[in-house]
């Protein structure tokens, strides 16, 4: 009897935090439906890896396996890539292309804390934190793995969490920056026709235009596109179908479980994990005023003006940030529909986050 309940003994306060930290995932997922579909096993896979003497994580269990097959050589985040492409529907943005310009501008927050996470860490692990700022999950895990960073657990979970944080974190810094005569700014959408070859074309386009100026970026943005062109191309029907739903969470399932190999009690309990939330944090604060005062600036010089707070829909947050933009905007005004606007923004986030990705890895990877 003795032998069965001595690995109990085992146990310390460090593990009993991280389990609770484990079942708070959860209870997101579950009670505020907070992005279900990785916390939930993020949540139940950290739960398996703080078990004392657990065989979930030793160097043939099953979590180290799905670890190092799908997360340590950034297989995961492709795949998921691919299935994230097959959702998008670049429609909007290929409407009216200036909105890449918010897409680039809500970046902005990627670098900023770049330069303040310089100030506590080193170079690798402060690129692999700013990286956070592009609201895209698979990004952040690349970009962390590949640089080698030293806190890709407090990274990965700082990202997701942030992400299904938007629509608490993103409201307050619209309205703080915004006047309500601003927020009534109506933008009517225009229905304009996309043909096929264009849709098909702009996958392809991007993929060689990107690659070629930022060669890091070419397996993010390629899987991306190669994921849109498989919706786009009409002959793929039931594949991009498969991609959108059986792929896409098959994959998150395997990525949020896998990634509790990170979170153990030795690697994710430390002052610097705190630190790394603040600066996540703070990379989508000034992520989302970016795109929110840069559209405030155009407005200066443009007649017919623009809702800034479409400029928010410039993180990579697909498509929550999009929808929070039309509903802030619809709450406003019932009559002001920016659905349109706010997700071609949104897709445009989606590019820009990969391209500075591809740049944080150009400068840092070496």
């Amino acid at each position: 009897m003795e032998i069965l309940y001595e690995n109990l003994l085992n146990f310390t306060w460090q593990q009993g935090v991280m389990i609770l930290i484990g079942a708070v995932l959860i209870f997101l997922a579950i009670k505020k439906e907070m992005e279900p579909t990785l916390l939930l096993p993020m949540g139940f896979g950290t739960i398996l890896a703080n078990i004392p003497l657990s065989a979930a994580v030793g160097e043939e269990g099953p979590i180290a396996t799905l670890y190092n097959a799908g997360i340590a050589n950034e297989l995961f985040p492709l795949l998921l890539f691919i299935g994230i492409g097959a959702m998008i529907d670049f429609g909007p943005l290929l409407t009216n292309p200036k909105l890449m310009l918010f897409g680039a501008a809500a970046q902005f927050g990627i670098f900023f804390t770049l330069s303040m996470a310089s100030m506590f860490f080193g170079d690798n692990d402060a690129a692999s934190i700013a990286i956070i700022g592009a609201a895209d999950g698979p990004t952040s895990i690349a970009v962390a793995n590949a640089l080698n960073s030293n806190y890709k657990g407090a990274i990965m979970v700082a990202a997701y969490s942030y992400m299904a944080l938007v629509p608490i974190i993103q409201p307050p810094v619209i309205k703080l920056l915004t006047t309500k005569k601003e927020r009534l700014i109506r933008m009517p959408y225009e229905q304009k026709a996309v043909s096929k070859t264009t849709r098909i074309l702009f996958p392809i386009i991007i993929t060689i235009v990107v690659s070629a100026i930022v060669p890091e970026a070419t397996s993010l943005i390629g899987f991306l596109m190669f994921g849109n062109l498989i919706r786009e191309c009409g002959v793929l029907d039931s594949l991009s179908e498969t991609a959108q739903k059986v792929l896409a969470n098959l994959v998150t399932i395997f990525l949020g479980i896998s990634v509790a190999f990170q979170m153990t009690a030795e690697a994710f309990l430390k002052v610097d994990t705190l630190l790394i939330l603040g600066l996540g944090l703070i990379a989508f604060i000034v992520d989302t005023a970016g795109g929110v005062i840069f559209a405030k600036v155009l407005n200066i010089f443009l007649k017919t003006k623009i809702n800034p707070m479409i400029g928010a829909a410039g993180i990579s947050a697909f498509p929550m940030s999009g929808r929070i933009v039309h509903k802030m905007g619809l709450k406003e005004d019932p009559q002001n529909f920016l659905l349109m606007h706010s997700i071609g923004v949104n897709v445009s986030g989606q590019i820009a986050s990969v391209i500075a990705g591809g740049i944080i890895l150009k400068f840092f990877g070496g």
